[in-house]
This record gives structure tokens, sequence and C-alpha cells, in this order.
């Protein structure tokens, strides 16, 4: 067997590594993705090319074989079907973006069956376990008026979590009851909030520049205790630590309290595509899911109502 020199095979690694920049580089600025989702794609996309350079498979021999043998590793490594999923989808739209740079004729992922998704029921709370949630933030100390603050706003809102952290104080309108955020390819929508979030808005930004400490130049709205913006995995840990104290046993993140915003709506009458509008979501389809969280709901009122 003929052996690659190293120094040819850093040079196409490298290669690689400089059209992987470029296409992400495509994603940021052109296609206004959001860093999160630009730093899956990079993870996905450096774990094909892993793969190619541990088998020694050049760039240019890249066919849907060659796509499939790596789903078929993923599945071997047991990772779930929607990180194949995703993994796939990387692999489509960067091969997409070799085509439009005349780097690929064609894209070699395109007829790879995608993993087919098993439907996860959302996790959400009742109205009543939402109730005991809020009520557990009840101190004077600022990191708690903060998480009240935190988990209303998240509730009331529908926000993302990652909306939420991206917050800045021009885009909370307390008189209006109204905060604008940056969703998904970064789209602005104003989304409504109500009094006692407001309320507790407003205690939280009396005492926020406790949290400050001296850095008055910040403008993130939720800060943590080095007066720094608030991350995603902060906010992971605040919903934990009162779901703990609700003694919920089940599984409940940051986004599930999204999913709760959206089925409670739904169940007080709220039209679907108010709440596609709010949620901010591109599809009917994406909100529609919601709509089974309300069965047992539905069942009740036509075993009710029904005459025979």
């Amino acid at each position: 067997m003929n052996r690659k020199s190293p120094e040819k095979t850093k040079e196409k690694t490298t290669k690689m590594l400089e059209k992987l920049e470029e296409f992400l580089n495509f994603l940021r600025f052109e296609k206004n993705y959001s860093a999160h989702t630009i730093s899956s794609y990079q993870r996905d996309l450096i774990q094909f090319f892993d793969f190619l350079k541990k088998h020694g498979i050049p760039f240019r021999e890249i066919d849907n074989v060659i796509v499939r043998a790596f789903m078929a590793k993923l599945h071997e490594n047991k990772e779930a079907k929607s990180t194949i999923a995703r993994k796939l989808a990387a692999l489509r739209s960067f091969f997409q973006y070799c085509i439009k740079r005349r780097w690929m004729d064609d894209n070699p992922a395109k007829i790879v069956a995608t993993p087919r998704q098993e439907k996860k029921v959302p996790s959400f709370l009742s109205e009543e376990e939402i109730r005991n949630l809020l009520e557990f933030p009840s101190s004077l100390k600022p990191n708690e008026i903060r998480d009240k603050s935190v988990l209303e706003l998240l509730y009331a809102s529908g926000m993302r979590v990652g909306e939420l952290v991206g917050l800045n104080m021009e885009d909370i309108n307390l008189e209006e009851r109204l905060v604008r955020v940056k969703g998904k390819g970064k789209k602005e929508r104003l989304l409504p909030f109500g009094r006692i979030a407001g309320e507790s808005i407003r205690d939280y930004l009396r005492v926020r520049i406790k949290l400050l400490k001296d850095r008055r130049d910040e403008p993130a709205v939720f800060l943590n205790y080095r007066g720094n913006r608030l991350s995603v995995r902060s906010v992971q840990r605040i919903v934990d630590k009162y779901i703990h104290l609700t003694a919920v046993k089940r599984k409940i993140s940051p986004h599930s309290l999204r999913h709760s915003f959206a089925s409670h709506l739904l169940s007080r009458g709220a039209d679907l595509r108010v709440i596609q509008e709010l949620l901010g979501h591109e599809s009917l389809a994406t909100t529609q899911k919601y709509t089974h969280l309300n069965l047992k709901q539905l069942l009740e009122v036509y075993r009710k109502n029904f005459p025979r």
C-alpha cells in the first residue's frame, strides 16, 4: 500500500479547512445564521473531515457511498437519530455551497435518506406547576430577584432561552410591556408580556446595578454575579434549581417553559397562527406539534358533550 506523505496529507487537510472556513463565513455574513448554529455546523463538518482523513479519502472522491459510510459510523457510535439527521443536513448545506463555488459537480448527500425521527411529546408544565415554579424565587437577594424575572419572562413571552440571554436594555419597553428579540437568522419580532412579568422585570432592574459591579457599560439585561451577560447554561441551572424545589420529577428544561406557554395559550383558545407568530416559527407545521398536547382536554370535552 502506498502511503501518502505527511506533507501532502497536511496540505489536503489545510485546503479542506480553508473551504470550511469560507463556508462558515458565508453562513455568518450572508445567511445571518446564529453563532450557535455556525458552531454546530463547524463541529459536524470537522467530524466528517476527520472521518475522511482517517480512511485516506481525498475531497475529490467524496460520493454518496462515502456519506453513507459516515452515517453508518454514527449509527455504530449510538448517535441519536436527531443528531445524525443534523449532521447530514450540515453536509448537504456544505456540499451545496461547494457546487456554488464549483468545487463539486453535484451534492453527494442529496440522495442519502434522512433517519426517520421519533416523534416526541414536548415536555411542558401544567398551569398549576407553572404557578408553583414561579412562586419559589421569593427572597430579596438580587440573584433570586433576577431568577424570578428570568422564569417569568421565559413563560410570559415564549421566547427561546438564546433570545432571552441575548436581550439588551434597549430591547425592553416596560410601558408597552413589549420586548424585541432576535430569533433564528437574526429575524426580529416583538413579543408582549403580562403584568406580573412586567412587575418582576421592574423589580429586577432596580437591583440590576448591584450585579453590574464596575461594568457600567454592559448592555445585557440579565447578568451573572460577575456583571457579565448570563449564559444559556446559567439559565439551565436556574430552571433546574427551582424545578427541583417544586418536586417535579420529569425532565424539564428552559425550553419546556416555551412549550408550556404555547400549550396554555392553545388550551385557552388562541389561534394556532397567532402562536406561530409569537414563537417565531417559519412553518405552521412546527407549531402544530402543540395541538396533541391538548388531546386529553379534547377527549374530555367530546365525552361530556357528544350525545351518543
